[in-house]
């Protein structure tokens, strides 16, 4: 019986996040128009609204939407190669032989990568909310990773290591 077939590559995005994040948008576009449709566009008051005011907020209302789609840029990209990960403003790109293990805990929100060095890097496009899609993502993450460390030599344990 064949084990498990190897992802030829894995791509992981934050559909949730994702989804919550372009309604929010949507709703912050939708009142920043509408407040900008509600100014008085007269001139008999202390403050003077005119349409360049109203454009000005409709304007601020799409930056803002725009910057609240911004945070959902997370991804995950893996291959034979190594492992891609793009986090809202970090990229880092690292070969297979640079990651000991791929670690999602049950009490985490998000999956990361333990590195042979110690360090541990963030998969933000790894998220628990995820569900089924963040289970497989984990599954070919760690299916790549075992096949490209499959040849490496088998280290001596250490007092410390779990």
């Amino acid at each position: 019986m064949p084990g498990p077939q190897l992802p030829a590559s894995v791509s992981i995005v934050p559909r949730r996040l994702r989804l919550g994040l372009a309604v929010l948008a949507a709703v912050v576009a939708v009142v920043m128009g509408l407040v900008a449709l509600s100014l008085p566009s007269t001139t008999d008051t202390v403050v003077d609204y005119g349409v360049v005011d109203q454009v000005a907020i409709a304007g601020l209302g799409l930056v803002l939407a725009a910057g609240v789609l911004f945070l959902g840029r997370s991804r995950v990209d893996a291959d034979a190669d190594g492992v891609r990960i793009l986090n809202v403003l970090v990229h880092h790109s690292l070969p297979w032989t640079a990651v000991r293990a791929v670690r999602f805990d049950r009490s985490s929100y998000w999956g990361s990568l333990l590195l042979e060095n110690g360090d541990e890097v963030s998969l933000l496009g790894l998220q628990s909310f995820d569900g089924e899609s963040a289970v497989t993502g984990v599954e070919g993450l760690r299916a790549l990773h075992a096949a490209a460390r499959a040849k490496d030599p088998v280290r001596p344990p250490l007092l410390y290591d779990d």
